[in-house]
């Protein structure tokens, strides 16, 4: 069976008060876990705590029971400090984006799928990352 990496985004979408993308995340959520396990990894569980009072309720909301948590492996890592370093030179603003970087590397050192709603950066800097996005 294939893994999938989920963005904290599509979960956000699905867990949270209802928005105009909770249909697409919903589906590409449930048809990604009728054919892949499906992942988290800190940095997307980092993520989604902002939205939670305590580690309690958002371990009460996480669906444990179909998706698997694993650490972001340290190459992975690696590449997310590359692949920043050139947003950077790039002209990127600072701000909020290294999270995404930690994400695509992951998913592309693994060999994941990765489930975005916010495919430009991750096509931009993981040009052979399978997405699972709106746009695909």
């Amino acid at each position: 069976m294939s893994s999938v990496l989920v963005d904290s985004n599509v979960l956000i979408d699905v867990l949270g008060p209802d928005g105009p993308w909770r249909a697409w995340s919903a589906s590409r959520l449930q048809a990604a876990a009728e054919e892949a396990t499906l992942l988290i990894n800190p940095v997307v569980y980092a993520e989604l705590a902002v939205g939670y009072p305590s580690v309690e309720a958002l371990e009460a909301a996480l669906p444990q029971a179909w998706i698997r948590r694993e650490e972001v492996p340290y190459p992975a890592a690696f590449l997310a400090a590359r692949c920043y370093l050139e947003y950077r030179r790039r002209g990127g603003a600072r701000t909020g984006v290294l999270p995404d970087f930690f994400v695509g590397a992951h998913a592309a050192i693994a060999g994941y799928r990765l489930l975005t709603r916010d495919a430009a950066r991750y096509r931009t800097y993981f040009p052979r990352l399978e997405l699972i996005a709106p746009d695909a």
